[in-house]
């Protein structure tokens, strides 16, 4: 059998897939990324929260036996990991895998559970950064559920990143709006996250998500009280460095 061909430098690799795909919609470029020689080992990374059913279920449609990587960083709502199971069932997806915090590093740093509170960096790296990095040393490329219009370090990004110099990041819904999130669930009929309608536009962790307020900016919940709005996977290198 012959060996296959090294892939090119991901820099150029993202350069190219942007020129060729640009005009395309994100089912289209969720299509190629899932089959071009360029993009290479691929799997998604979901959070199974507010907005994932959406790309979720395109996976399912055109191969669900694709991995699927969920951070189950243990300190997620009970809502969040009963809504994961329910998803995946429904979708018929076959490879999801549960991703945890190292149980030693969690007994070193993070002993009662509350490193939130002093270090929300450190504690994401812990049980979000860490796992994701060794699950994606699998992987030449991931797709990620990220749209422009979330605002901050999302407002220019393109369909095709560049994750530092090892892998290639996936955005197939980077100019969606929305309404074109709403609209495709509910086309698809498709379940709602149960925090949904309690006022929980964006949800993560438990003790770092809150409710949000009519006419408050969807991931206000998020690190409320703090200058923090990313929990550091979506980073170069996983850096959390803040905006500026």
């Amino acid at each position: 059998m012959p060996l296959e061909a090294p892939l090119e430098p991901v820099a150029a690799r993202v350069a190219d897939l942007n020129a060729r795909y640009r005009h395309h919609s994100a089912t289209a470029v969720l299509e190629h990324a899932l089959s071009d020689a360029q993009v290479g080992r691929i799997a998604l990374v979901s959070s199974f929260g507010a907005e994932s059913v959406a790309l979720l279920h395109m996976v399912s449609v055109i191969d669900r036996s694709l991995p699927v990587l969920f951070l189950e960083t243990q300190m997620l709502f009970p809502e969040t990991l009963a809504y994961q199971r329910e998803v995946a069932d429904r979708l018929g997806l076959s490879d999801v895998r549960l991703l945890t915090p190292d149980r030693t590093e969690v007994f070193l740093r993070d002993p009662e559970g509350e490193l939130h509170l002093a270090d929300p960096d450190g504690c994401c790296r812990l049980r979000k950064i860490e796992p994701l990095e060794d699950a994606l040393e699998r992987f030449d490329a991931w797709i990620t559920g990220r749209k422009r219009f979330q605002g901050g370090m999302r407002t220019a990004m393109e369909f095709f990143e560049a994750d530092g110099a090892a892998r290639i990041k996936v955005n197939p819904l980077a100019h969606w709006a929305p309404g074109d999130v709403a609209d495709y669930i509910a086309n698809n009929r498709l379940p709602r996250h149960p925090l949904v309608t309690k006022g929980f536009p964006s949800i993560g962790c438990a003790p770092c998500t809150s409710r949000v307020a009519e006419g408050e900016d969807p991931r206000a919940g998020r690190w409320r009280g703090r200058s923090k709005r990313e929990c550091g996977i979506h980073f170069i290198n996983g850096k959390a460095v803040r905006a500026a």
